[in-house]
C-alpha cells in the first residue's frame, strides 16, 4: 500500500512539474507574440503614414522559410524517436535540427546583405523607417531561435547522456513545442513582410 502511494505521489509530483514547465514556457510565448504583434503594428501605422515607400524581399528569405519548415519536421522525429527509446534516432533528429537552425541564421544573415545590396538600410541618411522595422523584426527573430538553440545544445547533451526515454523527456518536449512556435512565427513574419510592404 505504501508503494502504491509513493507512486501515484510521483506521478503527480512530475505531473505538476510539466504542467510548471509549460506554464512558464506558454507565458514566455504569449510576452514574445505580444512584442511582435506591437511592432508589427508599428509597422501597419508606419506604413499608412508613408504609401510611397517600397522595396522587394530577399529571395533568400525564402530559402530560409524552407529551412525552418524542414527543421519542424526533424525536430518532431526526435519526438517520434523518444517514444520509442531510440537513442541514436533521438540524437541525430536534434543534431540535424541544431545545424538547420544555423543555417536558417546565416540564410537570415545573407538576407540583410541582399536588403544593404538592394539600399535599404537599417539606420542612416538613406534609411527608411519600413526598412530599419524589417531589420527588427528580422534580426528579434534570429534573436529569439538562438535562444533556442542554446537551450537546443543542452537538450543534444542529455541526449547523448541517454536521459530521455518514453517516460521522461519533457526538456526535449519543451524545446519542441518552442522551435514549432519559431517556425510558425516565422511564418507569420514572412507572409506578413511579402503582403503588405
Amino acid at each position: 500500500m505504501e508503494n502504491l502511494s509513493q507512486s501515484n505521489d510521483l506521478r503527480y509530483n512530475k505531473a505538476l512539474k510539466e504542467r510548471s514547465a509549460k506554464f512558464l514556457l506558454f507565458l514566455a510565448i504569449a510576452s514574445i507574440i505580444m512584442a511582435f504583434a506591437g511592432l508589427t503594428s508599428a509597422y501597419v501605422v508606419t506604413k499608412g503614414s508613408k504609401p510611397d515607400i517600397y522595396f522587394d524581399l530577399p529571395f533568400t528569405f525564402y530559402y530560409s522559410t524552407a529551412i525552418i519548415l524542414i527543421s519542424s519536421l526533424t525536430i518532431n522525429m526526435s519526438l517520434v524517436a523518444v517514444r520509442k527509446n531510440n537513442y541514436n534516432q533521438i540524437s541525430l533528429w536534434l543534431i540535424i535540427t541544431f545545424i538547420l537552425g544555423l543555417a536558417f541564421t546565416y540564410v537570415q544573415y545573407k538576407a540583410w546583405g541582399e536588403l544593404y545590396q538592394n539600399k535599404v538600410y537599417f539606420a542612416g541618411k538613406q534609411s527608411n523607417p519600413l526598412g530599419s522595422f524589417l531589420y527588427i523584426i528580422t534580426g528579434l527573430h534570429v534573436a529569439h531561435l538562438f535562444g533556442g538553440l542554446i537551450y537546443l545544445i543542452g537538450v543534444i547533451v542529455r541526449s547523448f547522456l541517454k536521459q530521455f526515454n518514453s517516460e521522461n523527456y519533457l526538456k526535449l518536449k519543451l524545446s519542441a513545442i518552442y522551435w514549432h512556435f519559431l517556425d510558425i512565427l516565422w511564418i507569420y513574419l514572412f507572409l506578413f513582410l511579402l503582403f503588405y510592404r
